[in-house]
């Protein structure tokens, strides 16, 4: 077994990771900005700090002064000092960045995966690790540890992914292997649960203190920040969209059961409702975008309609959503994005019909494509995460 970052379970290691947000986000910062900003007393920004400026995350300078008097000292993240590697394992592609301490990227690579068994995608993303260090002067000196984000069920503290039907996994140590390998701590969590922390560092769920990020293409996803904190339940299901069960006599899911909002909503699903209405050579959703938005009449009709079908059903779970956690935030996010001018009218118009009383109407909803690179880089936020929670 390799090195493991320990999970922290106390308050004042939350404290820590909230700061650390803060400085990163929007430092140079002085700790009586801080003090307000987290609305803690100075006592507590003064026991909470320490450990973040003996391991090199935050530092502090000294800021001219304003008028007489001595210059303020500032805090800012060491950026440079440490280095951490993101990763994120897909079907036939693992892709990844090497980022600094505030999560910039400094190197990215990819390695394509004849089959996506266990023991080839780990194999392959300990090699990608190692590739991506040498790119960056002092790597491996500078390394904090490595991140993985994959679609499925993971305990984020065993670092096993539970159960993947993306991956067609179940049970698999994702952690410890690469670990062995590569000699570097190593977190593991589900893609779109990185992604949310990334959404809440450096996009539109900064400053939120509550929002969700889900996520279309392939699967449905969802990673939530509740209270200022990623949520990842008892046992690290939590955000489990996609299998939200709408029509118990709707089609087969990947899960094995039938009508989950994956299946009504997902790549396959505006798919089959174009072949079942007897249009062949459409074989994937860029594909059906483009037919919907350039093919003749009646070809763009029948594409328009299969996403707007999967709109209307990604509008209802969204309301179930906001109904139940009333968050004030909804960002759309994956590869499936790009369409949301298909998708996104119907959506919107069946969130509206079947949120309860006002809660649509006080949840805004951003559209933020992906990039692999992001998913990688969320990866990577995981890492960066936990090490300044310890």
């Amino acid at each position: 077994m390799g090195p493991r970052i320990e999970f922290a379970d106390l308050a004042g290691e939350r404290t820590r990771s909230e700061i650390f947000a803060l400085v990163l986000t929007e430092g140079p910062i002085s700790r009586t900005a801080l003090s307000e900003r987290l609305g803690l007393v100075p006592s507590t920004i003064t026991r909470v700090l320490p450990p973040l400026l003996e391991h090199d995350y935050l530092r502090e300078t000294d800021a001219p002064p304003q008028g007489r008097g001595r210059p303020r000292r500032m805090l800012e993240v060491n950026a440079e000092r440490h280095l951490v590697v993101g990763l994120k394992i897909g079907p036939s592609l693992v892709s990844g960045v090497v980022t600094d301490l505030a999560a910039q990227v400094l190197a990215r690579d990819e390695a394509p995966i004849a089959d996506c068994t266990p023991a080839t995608a780990l194999a392959a993303a300990s090699a990608l690790t190692e590739r991506l260090l040498r790119q960056v002067p002092d790597g491996r000196d500078r390394a904090l540890g490595v991140g993985i984000g994959l679609g499925g069920h993971v305990d984020p503290a065993g670092g096993v992914c539970l159960y993947s039907s993306l991956l067609d996994w179940d049970g698999v140590d994702v952690a410890d292997p690469v670990s062995a390998a590569t000699g570097l701590p190593v977190i593991a969590n589900n893609d779109v649960n990185a992604l949310a922390v990334a959404e809440h560092w450096f996009g539109h769920g900064r400053g939120a203190d509550s929002f969700a990020v889900v996520t279309v293409g392939p699967g449905i996803g969802c990673g939530l920040v509740l209270g200022g904190e990623l949520f990842c339940g008892s046992g690290g299901m939590a955000g489990e969209f996609g299998h939200l069960p709408l029509d118990p006599a709707g089609p087969m899911c990947s899960c094995g059961s039938r009508g989950c909002l994956e299946s009504l909503a997902g790549d396959r699903a505006v798919l089959r409702h174009i072949h079942d209405a007897g249009l062949s050579g459409c074989a994937t959703v860029g594909e059906a975008a483009a037919l919907a938005r350039e093919g003749s009449p009646m070809p763009r009709a029948v594409a328009r309609a299969a996403f707007a079908e999967a709109g209307t059903a990604l509008g209802r779970g969204l309301a179930g959503l906001c109904n139940l956690l009333n968050v004030g935030k909804i960002v759309i996010a994956g590869e499936g994005a790009v369409a949301y001018d298909l998708f996104g009218p119907a959506m919107t118009e069946a969130f509206h019909s079947h949120a309860f009383s006002d809660a649509a109407r006080h949840c805004t909803v951003h559209v933020n494509p992906v990039r692999d690179d992001m998913w990688a880089r969320g990866a990577a936020c995981l890492v960066i995460r936990e090490a300044v929670r310890t």
